[in-house]
C-alpha cells in the first residue's frame, strides 16, 4: 500500500519548493533504452498490457480503452479514442521517484467502488468529472495520482481499481487503423499542425511553452498537461470532436470565447491536479459538424493559449 499524500519533493516531505521554483534535478530522466519497454516492464506485468514510450522517452503511458461501453450522445456513437480513454502515465526523476497520473474511465456505479479501491491503496484522487454533455449510459473520468520509488507497486495498485470495473484486458492483436473519412489535409492547414491517426480518430495534441511543475518538479507532457482535440468522423465531411484544453486562469475566458463563437459547446471547466503550477484549468468541449469549420474554430481558440504542437 502507498503513503497517501506523499510529497512530490521526495525524502523529507516537509521540504517544498517556493511557488512557481523548479527544484534542482527536477526533470525527468529518459528510459536508459531509446529502443524498449524494459525500464518499465514491472509496470506491464502489474497492469497486465503494455505501454509506450514518449518520443523524450521520459513517460511510460498505458491505455485503457472502454470499448466494453456502447454510449451515445447527441446522436453519435462514441468511440472509445474520440473520448472513453482512460490512461495511466509513469515518469521517473534522478532521485528515483515515481510520479503516476492518470485518468480513469468509470461508469456511474463503478464509480463509488473504483473511489474506496482507491483510498484503500493510497492512490489519490485529484478530479471526478465527464467530458460529455448528456449522453447514455452515464460515465464518469477520475483523475489519479500517486508517488513512490516502486513502479510495480503503484501500478499493482492501480489494478486492483481497474478490477472492480468492467474495463477490458488488452486486445491479443490489432489490426491496422482505419483511415479517417475527412479531409485530413484541410484539418492540418485549418489547425497549423499535422494531426495524427488513431483507430480511425484524427488527433491533436498542443503542450505548454512553459514548464508546468508540482511541488517544483517537471512534469512531462505525456503525462497528460496537454490540450488535445478529437475528430470523429460522422459523415458527409462532418466529424464529432471532443477533448480539453489546459489554460492558466488569465486564458480560460478567451478560450471560451473563441469556442463560441464559432458554435462548439462548453462541457465542463475543472482541474486535473492539486498542487501544480502554474494553476491549469481543463475545459472539455463538444461539436458535431463541418471538419474544417470546426477545425477552424479551435485554431482561433489555441491561439488563445501560450502552447505549441506536441512532438
Amino acid at each position: 500500500m502507498l503513503a497517501a499524500g506523499c510529497s512530490l519533493t521526495g525524502g523529507d516531505a516537509r521540504t517544498v519548493a517556493r511557488p512557481g521554483s523548479i527544484q534542482r534535478d527536477a526533470d525527468p530522466v529518459p528510459t536508459l533504452s531509446a529502443t524498449s519497454n524494459a525500464g518499465w516492464e514491472d509496470v506491464a506485468r502489474a497492469l497486465g498490457r503494455s505501454g509506450k514510450l514518449s518520443a523524450d522517452k521520459k513517460v511510460y503511458r498505458v491505455s485503457f480503452p472502454r470499448s466494453d461501453l456502447k454510449v451515445t450522445s447527441y446522436g453519435v456513437s462514441i468511440k472509445p479514442g474520440l473520448a472513453l480513454g482512460g490512461y495511466t502515465a509513469f515518469t521517473r526523476y534522478p532521485d528515483g521517484l515515481i510520479l503516476m497520473m492518470g485518468d480513469l474511465v468509470v461508469t456511474e456505479p463503478e464509480l463509488q467502488k473504483v473511489t474506496d479501491v482507491l483510498q484503500r491503496q493510497g492512490i489519490e484522487q485529484t478530479a471526478v468529472h465527464k467530458h460529455l454533455l448528456s449522453h447514455q449510459p452515464e460515465v464518469w473520468w477520475a483523475h489519479v495520482h500517486a508517488t513512490g520509488h516502486d513502479a510495480g507497486t503503484i501500478a499493482r495498485s492501480l489494478r486492483a481499481a481497474l478490477d472492480v470495473t468492467a474495463t477490458p484486458p488488452a486486445p491479443t492483436a490489432s489490426s491496422p487503423a482505419p483511415t479517417p473519412r475527412i479531409d485530413t489535409a484541410a484539418i492540418d492547414r485549418a489547425m497549423g499542425a499535422k494531426g495524427t491517426n488513431d483507430g480511425g480518430i484524427y488527433k491533436f495534441t498542443f503542450k505548454r511553452t512553459s514548464p508546468v511543475t508540482e511541488h517544483g518538479r517537471v512534469i512531462p507532457p505525456g503525462m497528460g498537461v496537454t490540450t488535445a482535440m478529437n475528430f470523429q468522423p460522422t459523415g458527409g465531411g462532418k466529424a464529432a470532436i471532443n477533448g480539453d484544453f489546459a489554460m492558466t486562469a488569465d486564458e480560460v475566458q478567451h478560450v471560451i470565447q473563441a469556442l463560441r463563437s464559432g458554435g462548439i459547446s462548453i462541457v465542463e471547466i475543472h482541474n486535473h491536479a492539486l498542487h501544480d503550477e502554474p494553476r491549469l484549468f481543463y475545459m472539455h468541449f463538444w461539436a458535431n459538424d463541418d471538419a474544417v469549420e470546426l477545425a477552424k474554430t479551435l485554431h482561433k481558440a489555441i491561439t488563445q493559449q501560450a502552447v505549441t504542437p506536441a512532438a
